[in-house]
């Protein structure tokens, strides 16, 4: 059996207004917002950074071990890479 949850009309109207002004700076400037940022693939980081596949995993590699400060996430297998922070490690270096 499912329950059901029946909310006054008043606080449908006020959680309606709450979302629309979170999408409305979304949904004017073409879905960005100031400082947002993108994650990448290994294959894009690649690309944003003009090196092969491999270069990253090496950079990502040698960070692990404490011997870079390659910029990477990891969830289990799966590597990601702020492009913010790829393009700022790229101006330190």
């Amino acid at each position: 059996m499912r329950a059901e949850l029946t909310l006054p009309p008043e606080l449908v109207k006020e959680i309606a207004k709450e979302v629309a002004d979170i999408l409305k700076p979304l949904l004017s400037n073409n879905g960005k917002y100031e400082g947002e940022d993108t994650l990448l693939t290994t294959k894009e980081a690649g690309r944003l950074l003009k090196v092969s596949k491999g270069q990253i995993y090496q950079w990502v590699n040698n960070s692990q071990h404490s011997c870079g400060d390659f910029p990477y996430y990891k969830a289990g297998k799966l590597l990601r890479f702020s492009k913010k922070a790829l393009l700022q490690w790229l101006e330190k270096r």
